[in-house]
């Protein structure tokens, strides 16, 4: 019996890497688009795509089952110039036009495509609002961002395709990610919260985010979806966690608003505001969550 074949955009990157993994572990055939030709994991093929160029041959993916959408430039790496602004969106809009473009060309389609979003969607304000995939989205240029993201995206449901869409809250992983760098004061021994601390951060474990993936694929899904984990915190909370899972103390003063401003401009944004998304959709949908809680979030991944 020939394995199910899963071609997954952005699989290089933090979340494809693992998902990856948990694919081929459940025997499933995976490739990713790549502008290299040499695969970044053992096991995976790749199929070449140039996305400025717009190069993607049709039936190069006309055999695959599965397609997942990951691609897209990293939101936190430099400062939002208008020039990076631009290329957030189009890094995310313009490969997943490709994707659909070759889709519409081929006869045969896949049975499932499933994209990342982000709860970016909802805008970055502190309140106890509590976000539902039916939320109007807010007006910022995160919020716009998500906005193109997921309208492109949709042109994959009209080919006839069953197209889920993911909204990521804060990806927890030792492998890197946001984490990865909020963890470097603290295993110094000099972290604290950040602004008033009172900012909620939808967060949800790798793993968790992976099966939530391969479940909306292997389902079918279609829509929108919030993947982040029931209980979510703020920041004030999320840093006592993470001293207390790390061993360290947890003593000093936030870090003013002001500072963050300094160091990250209008990025800052990202880290001192934020609202809670709902789960109860992807739970009414039979998924359940390995790591509920924060606290058994951060001991697995620092075990």
């Amino acid at each position: 019996m020939m394995k199910k074949r899963v071609l997954i955009s952005g699989g290089s990157g933090l979340v494809g890497t693992r998902l990856s993994k948990l694919l081929m572990q459940e025997g499933y055939a995976v490739s990713h688009l790549s502008r290299s030709k040499q695969p970044s994991l053992e096991g995976v093929d790749v199929i070449q795509w140039d996305v400025k160029k717009g190069d993607l041959e049709a039936a190069a993916i006309e055999a695959f089952e599965h397609i997942i959408h990951l691609a897209g430039t990293g939101i936190v790496d430099k400062a939002w110039t208008d020039e990076r602004i631009r290329e957030i969106e189009e890094s995310r809009t313009k490969s997943a036009k490709l994707i659909i473009d070759a889709v519409e060309k081929n006869q045969k389609k896949p049975v499932s495509f499933v994209s990342a979003s982000a709860v970016g969607y909802y805008g970055f304000q502190t309140s106890e609002h509590v976000y539902k995939e039916a939320d109007e989205p807010a007006d910022d240029v995160i919020a716009e961002t998500c906005i193109a993201w997921e309208k492109q995206v949709d042109e994959m449901q009209q080919l006839g395709v069953p197209t889920a869409k993911i909204r990521i809250g804060l990806v927890l992983s030792e492998k890197g990610g946001a984490l990865k760098e909020m963890a470097k004061p603290f295993k110094l021994g000099f972290g604290a919260a950040l602004g008033s601390g009172k900012q909620y951060m939808p967060w949800v474990h790798i793993d968790d985010l992976c099966r939530l993936f391969i479940k909306a694929m292997e389902e079918k899904w279609t829509g929108v979806y919030n993947g982040a984990a029931p209980n979510q915190v703020n920041n004030q909370q999320f840093s006592k966690v993470l001293a207390k899972t790390l061993h360290k103390p947890f003593f000093l003063p936030n870090v003013p608003a002001f500072v963050m401003r300094m160091i990250l401009g209008s990025r800052a944004r990202l880290v001192l505001e934020g609202s809670r998304v709902s789960t109860k959709k992807v739970q009414e949908k039979g998924f359940d969550f390995t790591y509920h809680k924060l606290e058994e979030a951060l001991r697995d991944i620092y075990r």
